[in-house]
């Protein structure tokens, strides 16, 4: 193991919990799913908008 990587984690996860790093955890999925259906919803926002415009 890395010793960067080892110092970074401790400053990151050192005076956590495992309940704690658990809710991070969950938290940080939650986010990438959120981040994901934004991203599709903004695709489809932008399709309709290209189709509105060249329809009219």
């Amino acid at each position: 193991m890395d010793k960067s990587t080892f110092y970074y984690w401790r400053k990151k996860y050192g005076g956590m919990e495992k309940q704690e790093l658990k809710r991070l955890k969950d938290l940080e999925a939650e986010n990438l799913k959120l981040k994901q259906m934004y991203a599709d919803v903004s695709l489809d926002n932008k399709m309709l908008k290209d189709i509105l415009s060249k329809k009219f």
